[in-house]
């Protein structure tokens, strides 16, 4: 895996290239000398792991041949007070829709995606405690 980051030439914003081929844009905030134009650093890696986490999980229900219709992983987390302001804590909420889901099927693949799976929340856990929560929806068929 690699990617590419180059400084915009102002303020704080970054254009990275991931090896895929894609572009992200990134800033810093005003009173970091950024533009307030895009996601922060650190952001993506929240996102990121929330993207890492909640791909596993439909991924782990796919393959039991569950209905899920939809997954969606809200995060929260906490930042150390000094340098390097790491993540010391990070909630993650899963709201999966699908029908006929039951809640032990759907803590199973939250559970796989952080003991097993996740590189993200494997990386993230040497510095912050990662805590669950899951609501389960029914769609009406």
């Amino acid at each position: 895996m690699h990617a590419r980051v180059q400084w915009s030439g102002e303020g704080m914003s970054f254009l990275a290239e991931t090896g895929s081929g894609h572009l992200v844009a990134m800033d810093g905030a005003p009173e970091g000398g950024g533009r307030n134009l895009a996601p922060r650093p650190l952001e993506m890696v929240l996102l990121g792991t929330g993207g890492c986490t909640a791909y596993d999980v439909v991924l782990i229900l796919k393959r039991g041949r569950h209905d899920v219709l939809g997954c969606e992983v809200k995060l929260q987390a906490e930042r150390a007070p000094e340098d390097p302001k790491v993540f010391t804590r990070i909630h993650m909420h899963f709201t999966v829709r699908g029908r006929g889901l039951r809640r032990e099927v759907v803590e199973r693949a939250v559970k796989l995606s952080h003991e097993k799976y996740c590189s993200a929340s494997a990386m993230l856990e040497h510095t912050a405690k990662i805590e669950h929560s899951i609501d389960v929806i029914e769609v009406p068929a």
